[in-house]
């Protein structure tokens, strides 16, 4: 791929990890901003819009360079789970989650500010919970650091404990899509030599 200077736009070990996956340099310089749930928007619009925002934040700062931004949210019908606030948030999380199905979504945006080009997707997958009582939901937040994890929980972190199944992209329930990311960076505008 001839790629510009690749940026990740995200402080996550694990997007680093993932994006490393894919065998790509880059560099890390995360997006100063706070993220925006507008009530107008799906769920799948917000994690985009948030993606945009991060991305643009860098994208101002190093223009020459293709940034890479991503947003992960859970969603339970309508209701939207991001971080949690605090250890007890983290708790109510899992327990309205347990013995149900959700949504993760991972927005996507790839963007070059000095060619204007920009691409913006989002993932979707499907987590199907255990049942879980109190005391299953604290012994599994007690292995891990929920309150950076969208919907208090992480797959790659003890996964087994409270998850049964997964349909679709495991990276993306993770936080960043990676086959799709791959297809969207093998068909980017080759950079001017």
């Amino acid at each position: 791929m001839n790629l510009p200077p690749l940026i990740l736009a995200s402080a996550s070990p694990r997007r680093s990890q993932l994006l490393e996956s894919l065998g790509l340099k880059f560099r890390v310089l995360p997006a100063q901003i706070a993220e925006v749930q507008p009530e107008h928007l799906s769920p799948a619009e917000t994690c985009q819009i948030n993606a945009y925002r991060k991305a643009r934040f860098v994208a101002k700062l190093c223009p020459d360079s293709l940034v890479l931004g991503a947003d992960t949210i859970v969603c339970l019908g309508h209701a939207i789970y991001g971080k949690p606030a605090d250890h007890a948030d983290a708790l109510r999380m899992l327990l309205e989650l347990q013995g149900r199905e959700h949504l993760v979504m991972t927005g996507v945006c790839l963007l070059h500010l000095r060619s204007h080009h920009q691409r913006i997707f989002a993932e979707i997958s499907r987590v199907h919970f255990r049942p879980l009582d109190v005391r299953a939901a604290r012994a599994y937040l007690e292995r891990i650091h929920p309150l950076d994890k969208a919907g208090a929980y992480a797959i790659q972190e003890h996964g087994d404990m409270i998850i049964h199944s997964i349909e679709g992209s495991r990276s993306n329930v993770i936080g960043l899509p990676v086959e799709r990311l791959g297809e969207v960076l093998a068909n980017w505008p080759a950079s001017p030599s």
